[in-house]
């Protein structure tokens, strides 16, 4: 099983409150049978929107699109508990996210894609925000076990579950690869059970 110990790359700050799941990937782009190509329409209509205005979104700005950290407020991915929206920041590229906080079920989702999710304090999700708006290259790092993010001169201590950390340093957060590897006791049980034995 995958063991998520660090995560590093450049970042993308997405700053507001309440960023929830339909403006992270909008309902009609969920007609999708796989996941396949969903990254591309992540923030599709906040994009759409500020392009109207002229003004450019992160996610539509070049300058970031190599980002894998991204940085946000507070109650990031509230409304519908859709697996869509941490799948699309997934395929766009993101690999991990700072924020103030989180709706609950997203976060569940994020951790069952090995998506690390840390929590800080208002003050620190600015200046990380502030960095790397100032500088859209520079790598950040992310330890989960320490739970420490590195970037530049500073070395913050983050927060992370304790329950969401040791899935992420166990590899027991792909529940898929645990039936896996103990499909002989599946079968087992299965076998003992009256309405699934006969169909094994």
């Amino acid at each position: 099983m995958k063991t998520v110990e660090n995560v590093k790359g450049s970042g993308i700050a997405i700053r507001g409150n309440d960023i929830d799941t339909d403006r992270i990937i909008p309902a009609r782009f969920l007609k999708c049978v796989t996941f396949d190509g969903i990254g591309e329409h992540a923030f599709k209509d906040d994009i759409a929107g500020l392009a109207a205005k002229g003004e450019v979104h992160p996610f539509a700005n070049e300058t970031f699109r190599n980002a894998s950290v991204l940085v946000s407020n507070q109650n990031f991915g509230c409304g519908s508990s859709r697996e869509h929206a941490p799948q699309s920041l997934l395929r766009w590229g993101i690999n991990v996210i700072v924020a103030e906080s989180y709706s609950e079920i997203f976060y569940g989702n994020c951790v069952s894609l090995a998506i690390p999710c840390f929590t800080a304090s208002h003050e620190i999700c600015s200046e990380i925000q502030d960095f790397i708006e100032a500088n859209p290259t520079s790598e950040l790092m992310l330890d989960v076990e320490t739970s420490k993010i590195s970037f530049g001169d500073k070395e913050i201590t983050l927060d992370i579950k304790p329950g969401a950390r040791g899935q992420l340093l166990d590899g027991s957060w792909d529940a898929r690869s645990g039936l896996l590897a103990n499909s002989d006791k599946v079968s087992g049980v299965a076998n003992e059970l009256p309405y699934i034995g006969e169909y094994v």
